[in-house]
């Protein structure tokens, strides 16, 4: 029962740490701040975490399990190859969205060592998902036959980790739920045969109008 109090404890550190960063920026908050606007005592902080790294590191740790899920419960759905590729790359979007921009560069920064295996395993993650999907699609035939798997699949990853830089390189000030709309619905459009373009149509005719 104590390892288990423990574990939740640790956890609820990670998390209130987390939005500590993604608010003020990594640099910027020390291990004396967290353990302040967390009500925790150094001791206890420094029981779970040997330093800044290490508390980042499992940040980044908790964050990727979570992520995992995300994908083996896509993979694992009766969802067909278009509903599934929207669902996990909707869930992507929000989880990118989140990122505080300072926080990245951060990160990247200050903590390669830290950040640049999690970047690979996800865009690894991605890209399996991705491959897989397209795979789905033709056997399914929602997607048009003659399809490159392996060089769309790196391509809509560089697509889905270029949308931040795009919107802060653009004055237009488009909101991020129009920069994944619009990325995803050109996707589809390049990868769908008529009966896939069909059924996404309809999904789309589907979602306005429940939002009516």
């Amino acid at each position: 029962m104590e390892e288990q109090v423990n574990i939740e404890k640790q956890e609820k550190i990670l998390l209130g740490s987390l939005d500590l960063f993604m608010k003020y920026g990594i640099r910027s908050v020390t291990m004396d701040d967290i353990a302040r606007e967390l009500g925790v005592s150094k001791k206890t902080l420094y029981h779970y975490f040997a330093n800044k790294a290490d508390l980042l590191a499992k940040i980044l740790e908790l964050h990727e399990k979570e992520s995992l899920h995300c994908f083996r419960d896509n993979l694992n759905s009766e969802l067909n190859a278009i509903d599934e590729l929207l669902e996990i790359s909707r869930k992507i979007g929000d989880d990118l969205k989140k990122y505080n921009p300072s926080a990245l560069f951060d990160l990247q920064k200050y903590y390669p060592e830290i950040i640049k295996p999690v970047f690979e395993r996800r865009k690894n993650a991605v890209l399996q998902f991705t491959n897989e999907n397209l795979k789905r699609g033709i056997q399914q035939g929602l997607y048009r036959q003659d399809l490159d798997t392996v060089i769309i699949s790196q391509l809509y990853v560089k697509k889905l980790e270029g949308i931040h830089e795009f919107m802060f390189a653009n004055e237009d000030n488009y909101s991020y739920d129009k920069i994944f709309n619009v990325m995803f619905d050109n996707h589809i459009r390049g990868i769908a045969n008529v009966q896939g373009m069909e059924y996404y149509e309809q999904q789309k005719n589907n979602s306005l109008n429940n939002n009516l």
